[in-house]
């Protein structure tokens, strides 16, 4: 049973490897601090923060949203560490609330890592603050507790740091704010959806329609291992202009239209759905805003239609132990009508969240039936007619679809799983056997295959989304046993030079690599990307590695982690094919190189899930149709666009 805790009250932990989960109705920064038996922090390096989101021990997230994961392993803290406190805040510069007085309640919940519920606090009575410390872990006589706390400052992010006994307070909290707000500017979150925009309005099971207000970022990613700050070029010592990967054309100075207005619906009748119906600049941004909000909108039915059917499973279990409490009850037939009338009970509590759910998923179906065949290729599935007209793009879209996603309660209802573009991580496509779906009839060499075959299938979209000659795709393939897979990236000319293989072949493509993102860096460092050497390519590259580790020594591995960490900031990505238990002889010296990866499968696996209720989502990879050569087709083109621009 969770313990409901209120400002001051305390409870014991029963578990050292914790989750701690964060609500707010808007935006809020979340960090945590390592302090002594005082709970005085010793430094800035005791601080968990977005500019550095990790501890040992000790995990925070990397941007400001209305809902956040912390995860934290006690057992694992530094030597004289004592207390975590979880540290909120509002960012400033970006438009949002400037005070917690003016926002929801936020609400603060320690689980386990399988998500069970510990505690909770409600964090309730604040005005003019603009920072909170939340709850506080703290250990007295060998044993760890945790304390709702709930204590505001109306001077900010410093003034909390400074009452810890931090020096430094007002220059990390400068740095944290700065951090977040060149964050949140790289993000283009779904805007507010309103009636009055002509977007969805829905009534989720039991619950009254929600207030209009700003919608939560999508959740791209699970949270990623992070780069230490001391590795990471220095934004403010430029002198000069960064390299720019960006398109001119993408660069807009006139408002954006507004979007397609929804026919009204028939008295009675849901409104009919249109494609585009999000605002945006371009169609493309008010259909990518559109699938975010499908997937919110899914998220949030199927969420309220649990919490109904756990609802009424708790009240029945309580009427029930309320009968058998009763010795009159237990003999003759009062015992059995009661449970009769819990049952019933039971029943109509859950028909009726099943029937709002329905009404939910028939809207979203509708809407997805309009919606899909009205994607661009960027985001299209690989079946869709849009790549019968397929022409080389002449600027680089805002995203790209990696596959889709869907729930049990409607698996057939299917959400694009769009990334942002350029790739902010890389990818890992998991060539082992599930840990999380089920099982598959594929074997371990089909499974190996399948992995493969999905590694090209993005290779070939990420090539096929960008302008002509804006990107290169590097194979490594120590032992060659990918010559099958690879086919549609040789057959159509677009790989530069043919895979890598053996040990010889690692280095050198890993030393070309290692050396382009050394060179970047310096430039973006210095302030001069004129004096990058004239044969470097600046454009976006993407390194495959196929069975990882094999092939690979301890300095090929190190370079491999370099890359995974420095690259994606000056256009260098990594997607690995790879069993994460093939890597086990290497030891934990690759587990910050899995943190930095997506993770994705080449068959359906629910191992996916958003932030906002935790839902496992089910994943399946965006393929090509079996005996379709639209790969081929599409490479070809890109093959000989490259050919005729001379890139």
């Amino acid at each position: 049973m969770t313990a409901e805790l209120v400002r001051g009250q305390n409870h014991p932990l029963t578990r050292t490897r914790l989750e701690i989960r964060i609500s707010a109705g808007d935006p809020v920064i979340a960090g945590a601090t390592l302090g002594d038996e005082d709970g005085r922090v010793a430094g800035p390096e005791r601080v968990a923060h977005p500019a550095a989101p990790h501890l040992p021990g000790l995990e925070v997230p990397q941007q400001a949203a209305a809902d956040h994961r912390l995860a934290v392993d006690l057992e694992a803290l530094p030597e004289g560490v004592h207390r975590v406190t979880v540290l909120l805040a509002l960012p400033t510069g970006v438009g949002g609330p400037s005070r917690f007085g003016t926002v929801a309640a936020p609400f603060v919940a320690v689980t386990g890592l399988d998500g069970t519920a510990l505690v909770s606090f409600t964090i309730t009575g604040l005005d003019a603050e603009s920072a909170v410390t939340a709850l506080e872990l703290y250990r007295r006589r060998g044993v760890w507790k945790v304390r709702a706390v709930g204590q505001g400052y109306a001077d900010g992010l410093a003034a909390m740091l400074r009452d810890q006994g931090l020096p430094q307070a007002a220059e990390l909290a400068a740095t944290v704010q700065e951090a977040v707000t060149r964050g949140m500017a790289r993000t283009i979150a779904p805007p507010p959806r309103t009636p009055g925009d002509g977007t969805r309005v829905r009534t989720a099971a039991g619950l009254p329609p929600e207030e209009p207000g700003p919608a939560p970022q999508p959740p791209p990613r699970p949270p990623a291992a992070p780069v230490p700050p001391e590795a990471r070029p220095p934004q403010q010592a430029q002198s000069g202009p960064p390299v720019d990967y960006r398109h001119p054309g993408r660069a807009r100075t006139a408002p954006p239209p507004p979007p397609p207005q929804t026919p009204p619906a028939e008295p009675g009748r849901p409104p009919q759905p249109v494609a585009g119906d999000a605002a945006g600049w371009t169609m493309d941004e008010r259909l990518y805003n559109q699938v975010w909000g499908m997937f919110e909108d899914l998220a949030r039915s199927v969420a309220a239609y649990r919490s109904a059917v756990d609802f009424a499973d708790s009240r029945q279990e309580q009427e029930l132990q309320r009968v058998l409490s009763d010795p009159r009850s237990r003999i003759g037939g009062a015992g059995d009508e009661a449970r009769a009338a819990a049952g019933a009970k039971h029943t109509a509590l859950v028909d009726r969240a099943r029937a709002v759910l329905d009404r939910d998923l028939a809207q979203l179906t509708a809407e997805s039936e309009v919606v899909e065949p009205a994607l661009p290729p960027a985001f299209a599935g690989w079946a869709s007619p849009v790549w019968h007209g397929y022409r080389v793009p002449m600027e680089i879209p805002m995203a790209m679809r990696l596959g889709d996603l869907h729930l049990p309660e409607r698996p057939e209802l299917r959400i694009p799983m769009l990334v942002r573009l350029p790739l902010e991580r890389g990818l890992w496509i998991d060539s082992g056997r599930s840990r999380s779906g089920p099982d598959h009839a594929l074997g371990s060499d089909g499974l190996r295959r399948a992995a493969v075959d999905a590694a090209v299938a993005h290779a070939a979209r990420l090539l096929a989304v960008h302008p002509a000659g804006e990107f290169t795709v590097h194979v490594l393939d120590p032992a060659g046993s990918a010559t099958a897979s690879l086919a549609p990236l040789l057959e159509s000319g677009v790989l530069r030079e043919p895979p890598a293989a053996g040990a010889a072949g690692v280095s050198a493509v890993l030393s070309r690599l290692t050396r382009r993102v050394d060179l970047v860096q310096m430039a973006v460092r210095g302030g001069a990307p004129d004096a990058l050497p004239p044969d470097l390519d600046t454009g976006e590259q993407l390194l495959l590695v196929n069975d990882f580790p094999h092939g690979f020594d301890d300095r090929a591995v190190t370079q491999l982690r370099y890359l995974a960490d420095e690259g994606p900031a000056v256009g260098v990505h990594l997607m690995m094919v790879a069993d994460r238990e093939d890597a086990r002889e290497y030891g934990p010296v690759l587990d910050p190189l899995w943190r930095s990866l997506l993770r994705i499968t080449p068959v359906p696996d629910d191992h996916l899930a958003d932030p906002w209720v935790g839902h496992a989502w089910t994943y399946e990879p965006a393929l090509a149709p079996a005996g379709s050569r639209v790969l081929v087709q599409v490479l070809r083109q890109v093959a000989e666009a490259r050919r005729t621009y001379g890139r």
